[in-house]
């Protein structure tokens, strides 16, 4: 009987812990078929390609979000999210987890430290995103090259709300880090009424000590079935970057789902600019509609880095339930300049247009 009472005054705490905290395991998996053009190599880009992608509209990822009520209004939070790819089952990016962070919330807000979303990723997806059932399109996501690289390492972030307006800062240290990584920045929305418009500014600072400063502001609408949104956002670096700073640049900026950009003019611009118009709609409780269009423009610190590029994507969802819907899109590229697309070896290889369509399945728990 002692021991009985014993084990019991041992699990006690434990009981009484775990009721007042919660453990959600969540999730997206994603898998998609991708056909696109012009993914040859330089003197024969003319090479298409088909290929199961381990995400088309949204990157595959699981994770864990934990809460626990510490009284008097305040809460401890803690997320865990590990990203992969659905077609190999491997990790999407080096880190094991790609968000990993542990905050506080009560009256006097929220306050979050790790490796998390960046502001400029929070204003634009809350705000004025791409599409209303989904912030963008992972396979092909031109504005998400313009969020320096949408989460940063080592960053404190604080946030509140009043009413309808929210704001939000943050700062990171680069811990002399040969890439970099210091960071500063914050946005302030307003969102009531179907209606939300946002600004927000971000810098970042390289190796070197040069950096890039990115703005963004945008709007959206949304009444009956119907969603309208518009943003523009500006990257613009230090001249005269490192060979080190131009790769971190370019990593932000680049990827073939930014658009595949490559070439002289890509590797010597120092300064973009973009514009974005969408709409979508709800034909039925399961089928919805959206279109978005890009129009960007970079220079650089000779006329050798002007250039221009157009993309447009269309993407027609359909929800089995709450939790899966399958999707087909419909992209296109188009830049002028001395730019490039990349081939499907990563390599620039003088294409200037390509043409992208794909089908998915996406299961959110």
């Amino acid at each position: 009987m002692k021991k009985i009472l014993a084990a019991g005054l041992l699990l006690a705490p434990f009981t009484v812990a775990f009721a007042q905290s919660s453990v959600t395991l969540y999730g997206i998996v994603d898998a998609a078929i991708r056909h696109t053009n012009n993914e040859g190599v330089l003197g024969a880009p003319n090479v298409s390609q088909t290929q199961m992608i381990g995400g088309g509209m949204s990157q595959s990822r699981w994770g864990i979000n934990v809460t626990e009520d510490m009284g008097n209004g305040t809460k401890d939070l803690v997320n865990l999210e590990n990203r992969f790819l659905t077609d190999t089952g491997t990790q999407a990016v080096s880190q094991l987890f790609n968000q990993s962070w542990v905050g506080l919330q009560g009256g006097f807000g929220r306050v979050t430290v790790g490796r998390q979303y960046n502001v400029l990723f929070d204003l634009v997806t809350s705000t004025y995103a791409s599409f209303p059932y989904s912030p963008y399109a992972e396979a092909f996501k031109p504005e998400i090259g313009f969020a320096l690289g949408a989460r940063n390492d080592n960053m404190v972030k604080y946030m509140a709300e009043f009413g309808p307006v929210r704001g939000a800062i943050q700062v990171s240290a680069d811990e002399k880090a040969a890439t970099g990584g210091k960071s500063a920045g914050g946005y302030l929305r307003y969102a009531e009424g179907g209606i939300a418009a946002g600004l927000g500014y971000q810098n970042y600072k390289f190796g070197s000590g040069k950096k890039v400063d990115a703005f963004t502001a945008g709007a959206s609408y949304r009444t009956g079935p119907f969603y309208f949104n518009g943003g523009y956002a500006q990257n613009k670096a230090d001249n005269d970057l490192t060979a080190v700073d131009r790769a971190v640049l370019g990593s932000m900026w680049g990827g073939g789902s930014n658009g595949g950009f490559g070439g002289a003019a890509f590797l010597a611009a120092n300064k973009r600019d973009m514009y974005t118009v969408g709409m979508g709609y709800q034909i039925t409780p399961q089928i919805n509609l959206g279109g978005h269009y890009y129009y960007a423009r970079q220079s650089g610190q000779t006329a050798a880095a002007d250039a221009k590029a157009r993309f447009l994507v269309f993407v027609a969802d359909y929800a089995f339930s709450k939790r899966t819907d399958m999707y087909v899109e419909l992209d296109r590229t188009r830049l002028s300049g001395n730019v490039s697309l990349n081939g499907s070896n990563g390599a620039a290889n003088g294409a200037t247009s390509r043409t992208g369509y794909m089908v998915g399945l996406r299961h959110r728990f």
